[in-house]
């Protein structure tokens, strides 16, 4: 089995060009992100992937961005999956990774939404991985758990960072809730979470180690199902990002480390992990 990483779009200020040139530059496999809705956008981004021949990752957010509309209903929910689907499709991607419905529903209304969305995907012929992510539906390892087994098609995205502030513990200590969901792990979002957030200051730093190996420990896991499933490949986000994620100093705003090295340092250190564990 061999592990692909792929550029998070995400805290990207530049153009779709100057991503993908990182990302060749790092070493990356491919790109992660949502298609742009420029149709000129769209169209120069699928001509310089298809150049590079790099893979490419779609992110689709339902009813809003990270966060979701509170009140939006399930069908409006369906609805802008539908539409960012289609846009999706036409830069081909490998699968999609979806964060989706709201923590807010009753467990029933998330079950149904997830069937009908697969439908969708399946139709269109394209993969589609839900994120463990706070404030959707699989906000936390035991909803999450429960929704798959109503479901036994569905794949995760799985980014444990979520899980550790909702549960204000490290996932490690959850090990068998994590065993039973590994089978479903279609990709991983790497970012190393704490107890109380969900972006450590930076994952090399010794007083995060605890924080960054109990990670790990979880990903092997992952790694396990997917290589007893005959992944050939295993595809990896680096996701440190910006929004309220990235810590700065007080009164000057000043970050106290930069994105892309970041995100560069966890590609790194998940080559030299992987290979190690393999």
């Amino acid at each position: 089995m061999q592990l692909h990483i792929f550029k998070t779009l995400w805290g990207h200020r530049g153009s779709h060009a100057e991503a993908i040139v990182q990302a060749i530059d790092a070493g990356f496999q491919g790109v992660e992100g949502p298609a742009p809705e420029s149709a000129t956008q769209l169209t120069e981004f699928k001509q310089r992937l298809a150049d590079t021949a790099l893979h490419y990752i779609a992110e689709i957010t339902t009813a809003g961005s990270y966060v979701p509309e509170r009140h939006a209903t399930l069908d409006e929910h369906l609805d802008s999956f539908e539409r960012k689907l289609e846009m999706s499709l036409q830069l081909e991607p490998l699968f999609i990774t979806c964060l989706a419905g709201c923590d807010a529903w009753p467990e029933g209304q998330s079950i149904e939404f997830f069937g009908r969305a697969m439908a969708m995907a399946s139709q269109a012929n394209v993969e589609v991985s839900f994120e463990t992510h706070r404030s959707r539906s699989l906000f936390n390892p035991w909803v999450t758990e429960r929704i798959l087994d109503a479901l036994p098609d569905m794949q995760i995205t799985c980014d444990f960072s979520h899980w550790c502030v909702v549960c204000e513990r490290l996932m490690d200590v959850e090990m068998d809730t994590i065993e039973k969901i590994a089978p479903r792990a279609r990709h991983i979002h790497a970012r190393v979470g704490y107890d109380q957030g969900p972006q450590v200051p930076h994952p090399g730093a010794p007083e995060y180690e605890m924080a960054l190996r109990s990670h790990q420990r979880c990903w092997e896991q992952l790694w396990r199902a997917q290589k007893q499933r005959g992944f050939a490949v295993t595809t990896m986000t680096p996701e440190f990002g910006p929004d309220g994620y990235l810590h700065e100093a007080p009164f000057s705003r000043e970050p106290v480390a930069d994105l892309w090295d970041l995100n560069q340092w966890m590609a790194r250190e998940e080559r030299r992990h992987f290979n190690e564990w393999l």
